[in-house]
């Protein structure tokens, strides 16, 4: 899949435009129509926004969901909300997030909503760019549900929904995606205190399925909820464990974190290829071209131009979209300019 050297990519989430935010404040004032034509819209946006700024890879922008994550709750059984959240005031954060309880046992029976959001992707896009999707992994599912009798920790639940992520990548593939990334932000948020052997254990286990059968990434960050880290933001704990996912990439957040353990990219394009969070999404600072083109010269040390794509840091859901067009332009416009110099 990969052929293109220093390939821009992106990892799944774009803003909503934001007649759609204003628009979902009001949801019960359209009808069934509306709201399918709604969707449309917002996804043809950012598909306009990905292309016009020259990307080699898109996504639909995740613009039918709720943050990256949080909307597949409402396919699982089993759960129910609990909106109580541990903290209501005071600077925005994690903990002002409520999490869900269990019911009964958990199970998906018609999937998670990513292949609909795929095949309308497939339908309003050009032809020309990959076309990506982006589904959370198990272990980072399982951190929003509430432990009980049943379920008595997070790996349970991990294990629960570990078939259902499974099944959903299944049906990807047969829907005709040829890339996929498996997010995991909580496998390295808590990579330095977790058993990380574990960790790929239950990753190798979820893709088990459909490794070999397309592009198959993972996206690895610190988190960015209101333009904030909740993890531990050293790579160091992840390594070398983390070399044995069965994907054909990994992507790490380097931008945010002044390109820290840089050098570590090194040991990932031995063995598979790298993405590398060129971008800020964290930061109103507008990267220039040039910006972008010194930082992939320095990636350029540690790994080959045909091993490495460069991304933006995270998905760009809590970046205005003024600043994300602009990035992303820019992304580009480096990446071309060091194509031109290998």
């Amino acid at each position: 899949m990969k052929e293109i050297p220093i390939r821009t990519t992106v990892i799944g989430s774009y803003p909503f435009p934001g007649w759609l935010e204003f628009a979902s404040q009001h949801l019960d004032q359209f009808g069934k129509a509306d709201l399918e034509e709604m969707q449309d819209d917002a996804v043809i946006a950012a598909i306009h926004d990905q292309v016009d700024a020259g990307l080699d890879v898109i996504t639909d922008g995740e613009q039918t969901r709720y943050d990256f994550n949080l909307s597949f709750y409402g396919y699982i059984n089993g759960i129910k909300p609990n909106l109580k959240s541990e903290r209501k005031w005071g600077p925005p954060a994690h903990d002002q997030r409520g999490k869900h309880t269990i019911t009964g046992e958990l199970c998906a029976p018609d999937g998670l909503g990513a292949v609909k959001e795929f095949k309308r992707l497939q339908r309003l896009a050009p032809t020309g760019p990959v076309l990506k999707a982006s589904i959370p992994g198990p272990f980072t599912m399982s951190g929003r549900l509430i432990p009980n009798d049943q379920y008595r920790d997070r790996y349970a639940i991990c294990e629960a929904l570990l078939p259902v992520i499974r099944k959903e990548l299944e049906d990807l593939v047969e829907a005709g995606c040829q890339e996929i990334t498996v997010d995991e932000p909580s496998m390295s948020c808590y990579a330095y205190r977790e058993d990380t052997r574990r960790f790929v254990d239950i990753f190798n286990r979820t893709v088990e399925t459909v490794t070999g059968k397309c592009y198959l990434s993972t996206h690895l960050c610190f988190g960015n909820y209101k333009g904030r880290a909740v993890g531990y933001r050293k790579l160091a704990p992840m390594f070398p464990d983390f070399l044995d996912f069965k994907v054909n990439e990994i992507h790490v957040e380097m931008a945010s974190r002044e390109f820290a353990e840089l050098e570590l990219i090194e040991d990932i394009g031995k063995v598979m290829n790298v993405a590398v969070g060129i971008v800020d999404v964290k930061s109103y600072y507008i990267e220039s071209a040039e910006d972008i083109q010194q930082r992939i010269r320095q990636c350029l040390k540690y790994v080959e131009p045909d091993r490495l794509s460069v991304a933006p840091d995270c998905g760009l859901s809590q970046t205005a979209r003024w600043a994300a067009k602009r990035k992303l332009q820019h992304m580009v416009q480096g990446a071309l300019a060091a194509r031109q110099e290998i």
